[in-house]
């Protein structure tokens, strides 16, 4: 049986929630109270409402309860967003997953007892920072105790070594999960560089000019690997 998820808010953060979640097979079902949103949304989940979220009977007619998950993802309105928070606790809904804009909306919705916070502009604020600061940083997912998963550049200096000469682990203290490789392809005729995984790498693996390597290990030992071999 497919998972089943409600996604309260149909602006831009939260279409892109519910549409990748039904691409993933699951069932989703989406709330919001702008009928054009729930009109344009409409074919590309299991069913769209036009409800107001804050209301309890409203919601529990849909059966909120039933499902697996409930993602928040009302935009600036943040006293609807806390009003609804509220009522899905009231109701008493398995998960709720709800979006934060700042450390006072943050602490708000803590205090209530919502456990999952979201806070996608401060999120994309570090790795727009990153990325003007480190450009061989493509993306990276912080890890505690100061670790992270790294997509970066080839640095200049390893383009054409192998996998096993570059001595990751012992030489950096890095471990490479995978490599992200681009290949032409013809897609209506047209030739086209899409990126591929090439799966894990082995010893004889030859790092590319282009490759995009995906790297584990502390932030510091990151940046020296891209340091020392830019």
């Amino acid at each position: 049986m497919a998972e089943k998820f409600a996604v309260i808010g149909a602006g831009h953060f939260g279409t892109a929630i519910a549409v990748t979640l039904s691409k993933k097979g699951a069932e989703v079902m989406v709330i919001d109270t702008n009928q054009d949103k729930i009109d344009a949304i409409n074919d590309e989940v299991s069913y769209a409402v036009c409800l107001d979220a804050t209301d309890k009977k409203a919601l529990m007619s849909q059966d909120i309860k039933d499902f697996d998950a409930v993602v928040v993802a009302i935009g600036q309105n943040f006293e609807a967003r806390l009003l609804c928070a509220a009522v899905l606790l009231d109701i008493g809904v398995k998960k709720i997953i709800c979006r934060s804009l700042g450390m006072s909306q943050r602490l708000i919705l803590d205090k209530m007892g919502v456990t999952e916070i979201l806070s996608p502009e401060d999120e994309v604020a570090l790795i727009v920072a990153e990325r003007l600061m480190n450009p061989s940083v493509i993306s990276y997912l912080q890890l505690p105790d100061d670790h992270r998963i790294a997509e970066v550049l080839a640095p200049r200096k390893i383009a054409g070594r192998t996998y096993g000469d570059l001595n990751l682990r012992d030489r950096y203290k890095l471990s490479m999960i995978t490599i992200k490789r681009d290949f032409l392809e013809i897609i209506d005729k047209q030739e086209c560089t899409i990126q591929h995984i090439i799966g894990v790498p082995d010893t004889k693996t030859i790092i590319q000019p282009n490759d995009s390597l995906v790297i584990f290990g502390k932030n510091r030992d990151i940046e020296r690997f891209i340091e020392i071999n830019s």
